[in-house]
């Protein structure tokens, strides 16, 4: 993935870490090169210049929904705006592309539709047999709230955490990819692949 005519920019290494491998897994994405950007800051200072870039054809733009979702695709229209492309309302459910030059593609983990982040991703990528995650989800749970250095908002990501540690290779998220421990032939994954393979092609 390094061509950089066809970028995607991330807030961080764990977005680019599970893109990378998700595209593993799925055939016939066309080549392109991440870019992490270090934080939602980052991302949204640097789209101007990405957008500009010489020779780019196509850019996506990988970002957390977080808590609001509409002040998150607000955030970004504004950006693109500034550099005279015309956006959306509204973030279209099957990840936004505007046919601009450069291309523009932008997708609001989870799902385009929904507050929350790359876990909320993941966790749609567990099996539904998976006998160690309603093992974690209760680990967590029984935590007291007095004891937790986490927030209610950040519970998923903590759950996630837990069941990435029984993994083989509790690492990233990513890891758990590659090892086929997540699926990546749900209607979720799918449709972000072919989000991927439409903006890239």
């Amino acid at each position: 993935m390094d061509n950089n005519d066809r970028v995607l920019i991330v807030e961080g290494a764990d977005d680019e870490h599970v893109v990378r491998h998700l595209c593993n897994r799925h055939q016939a994405i066309p080549e392109f090169c991440i870019r992490d950007k270090g934080g939602i800051e980052g991302l949204l200072e640097d789209i101007g210049l990405e957008i500009l870039a010489p020779s780019r054809k196509a850019i996506g733009i990988l970002v957390d929904a977080n808590d609001d979702l509409d002040a998150r695709w607000d955030a970004v229209a504004n950006r693109l705006r500034e550099e005279n492309i015309e956006i959306p309302s509204r973030p279209e459910l099957t990840g936004t592309i505007i046919d601009s030059n450069p291309r523009v593609g932008i997708w609001l983990m989870p799902n385009n539709t929904s507050p929350g982040e790359l876990e909320n991703f993941i966790s749609e990528m567990i099996p539904d047999d998976d006998p160690v995650w309603p093992r974690s989800e209760d680990y967590i749970d029984g935590i007291p709230q007095a004891d937790r250095k986490f927030t209610e908002k950040k519970i998923l990501r903590a759950k996630i955490h837990a069941w990435l540690a029984t993994r083989e290779d509790p690492r990233q998220m990513g890891a758990a990819i590659r090892a086929r421990d997540l699926h990546t032939d749900g209607t979720l994954s799918i449709a972000f692949a072919n989000w991927l393979r439409q903006l890239f092609e």
